[in-house]
């Protein structure tokens, strides 16, 4: 399959140490996809840490995986010969050459790559000269690709020595985490993914009841009124809605806000819909950050929470102007 992208990518190809690997690598899958399944490949892709060849099929099961791995292996291991040669364009052969035509202007021979009994194919990159060269090719899996097309993953030459040897690294990092051995990753895996999902559970329980008790401690602290000041480390939105829901008041301002003290966190203000939508904005503001609210609630996100204070003056300063001129 070529066209004159092909030939500008493949000439692009020799500046690549392991270009020819990779090239030749290409025309074997590809060959092979279109011999036992009728898989056309439509265009492909020599990754710098994996190749991409892509299948003008919506699916590619995985037993056709398996078959063409098995196929390009076995001729790898029968050591086939590849063959480059240029043919003129009234040359015969050229009728048995795979390929897609050449642009109108084309002038000159055609640079055909031969894998003996295999495959013919115009191409103007670097090949190796036999099929033992290329080692071994592993085919990775597959991908949804373009307008129902699948992209067929994989890795050829030394390329696949380094994926076993960051694949074993993987490994005897994880064996070593999990304290067991790596057929059973997986599984462990799972059982602390369940256990993270039980704990977050029982967390958010208990943030949600420490929320009803602090709305309560809030409501009835001596020092109830005006503007009540809270900040937590933990919690998110849901746990300051709790306090400010419990406790129901229409004549404080209630400053809430969790997150790391001097970083970024959420802030959430409520109480007289009025005064809440004045200060809002200008506490979002003094907080660097963003929120928006209604109907007596102002929430939102913030980068300085180290001006908490500017913000509570703010406040104390609107509800003292708004007492004086009362």
């Amino acid at each position: 399959i070529v066209s004159l992208w092909e030939y500008v990518a493949g000439w692009a190809s020799h500046f690549s140490p392991v270009s020819y690997f990779l090239c030749s690598g290409q025309h074997l899958i590809t060959a092979v996809a279109d011999h036992l399944f009728g898989l056309k490949t439509t265009s492909w892709e020599l990754g710098r840490f994996r190749s991409v060849i892509e299948l003008d099929s919506p699916s590619v099961t995985a037993e056709q995986v398996a078959a063409i791995e098995q196929s390009v292996n076995e001729k790898i291991r029968d050591r086939l010969p590849v063959n480059v040669q240029e043919l003129s364009l009234d040359d015969p052969e050229v009728e048995q050459v795979r390929g897609r035509g050449l642009p109108g202007d084309h002038a000159g021979p055609i640079r055909v790559v031969t894998i003996k009994g295999i495959d013919s194919n115009m191409c103007c990159g670097t090949h190796v000269s036999n099929l033992s060269d290329l080692q071994v090719i592993k085919i990775l899996g597959t991908e949804k690709g373009k307008k129902n097309k699948t992209n067929l993953l994989f890795l050829a030459g030394n390329r696949v020595l380094k994926w076993m040897e960051r694949s074993h690294g993987t490994e005897k990092a994880l064996t070593a985490m999990l304290k067991c051995g790596a057929e059973d990753h997986v599984e462990a895996v799972k059982k602390l993914q369940n256990t993270t999902k039980l704990l977050q559970k029982n967390n958010l329980n208990l943030l949600r009841d420490l929320a009803v008790h602090i709305a309560h401690s809030l409501r009835n602290s001596p020092d109830w009124g005006g503007v009540v000041v809270l900040h937590r480390k933990e919690g998110d939105s849901e746990f300051m809605n709790i306090i400010a829901n419990e406790i129901g008041s229409e004549e404080t301002l209630l400053f809430l806000t969790v997150g790391d003290e001097k970083g970024a966190g959420l802030f959430l203000l409520a109480g007289p819909a009025e005064a809440v939508e004045t200060v809002g904005p200008r506490v979002a503001e003094i907080l660097e950050g963003k929120g928006a609210g209604k109907n007596g609630r102002f929430q939102g996100k913030a980068t300085k929470m180290s001006r908490r204070a500017e913000a509570q003056v703010l406040l104390q300063d609107y509800v003292s102007t708004q007492s004086a001129e009362e």
